[in-house]
């Protein structure tokens, strides 16, 4: 790939790699498909007639790693793309998405990713999804939107960050799962500035013995905007649990709304919301310790987000 000092820090930030990765994958830049791979277990193809691709997973397929990642370097350009995954039945397999935008134009900069994951029995799948913005102007936008649907026994695990320099998003998260499937969603967030953000999470447990465990984590400063949604519906015996939390910063608002739905006596659900400041305490003993006050912000930061 010909990729400018621009686009390689885009990739490095958003996909940890720093060339051609090993395995499976497709990379899409400013509207294109600048390389493309399949191996003898996965299929990546091109979509005939809508932009985004067909990723075929073998059954039986352990340890393989796809990554998808999407690069915006061109002001004004936007995208609405469609990525679909059908995993086979006792695979094992990481896929690595993520965009990052750079934009130094008067134009907005828009990239909508549209994920379904058709998941089958007893697999084992992570999803890592890393957003990322920067460059002079504002107008960097990323609304992605992932559905997953777990058959019997299969477990899902959805790492979901953005790092920094989105100025808005909304994102929409919706799973559903059939008997003893689990599904656990990390979602981490920081916002600065003017920067808008918005997640709406919902999970349908829907068959016997099936769990859902969901995290979200975020830091809202100056004067940024959250708006969280956590939904999840027992429909039969099953266990959920949500949890949200947030520090809040200078004139920042945050909203933040659990809510549970049970259909079933034997529905076990929990949720938990939580939204403060750094405490104080914090802040001497970390500056106690040679840290300037920034320093200790920082560190505090970093690792309520780790």
């Amino acid at each position: 790939m010909n990729l400018d000092e621009i686009e390689k820090d885009l990739l490095k930030r958003v996909a940890d790699i720093s060339g051609v990765p090993e395995g499976a994958y497709n990379f899409r830049i400013n509207g294109k498909s600048v390389g493309k791979k399949s191996t003898k277990n996965i299929d990546v193809k091109s979509k005939a007639e809508e932009s985004g691709i067909d990723v075929f997973i073998e059954p039986g397929t352990k340890k393989d790693v796809v990554h998808i990642p999407v690069i915006l370097s061109e002001s004004g350009h936007k995208e609405t793309v469609y990525n679909d995954f059908y995993i086979g039945d006792n695979s094992e397999v990481t896929i690595v998405a993520g965009c990052g935008i750079y934009n130094c134009g008067v134009k907005n900069s828009i990239h909508d990713g549209i994920h379904a994951f058709h998941v089958g029995k007893n697999c084992k799948v992570k999803y890592i999804e890393k957003h990322y913005g920067t460059g002079p102007s504002a107008g960097k936008i990323l609304n992605p939107t992932t559905e997953l649907h777990l058959d019997e026994s299969s477990y899902v695990k959805l790492e979901l960050e953005q790092i920094a320099g989105v100025d808005s998003t909304s994102r929409l998260t919706k799973a559903d799962l059939k008997n003893d499937a689990k599904i656990e969603i990390e979602e981490k967030l920081l916002t600065h500035g003017r920067q808008i953000a918005k997640s709406n999470i919902e999970v349908t447990l829907e068959g016997e013995n099936s769990t859902a465990d969901i995290v979200s984590r975020s830091v809202a400063r100056d004067t940024s905007k959250q708006n969280f949604k956590l939904h999840i519906t027992g429909k039969t015996t099953c266990r959920g649990h949500s949890e949200c939390d947030a520090i809040i910063m200078d004139d920042a608002k945050v909203i933040a709304t659990p809510s549970l739905d049970a259909e079933s006596l034997n529905a076990e659900l929990i949720h938990e919301a939580a939204i403060g400041k750094i405490a104080g305490e914090q802040l001497t003993k970390l500056m106690t310790l040679g840290l300037t006050p920034d320093q200790a912000e920082s560190k505090i930061i970093n690792g309520f987000l780790k």
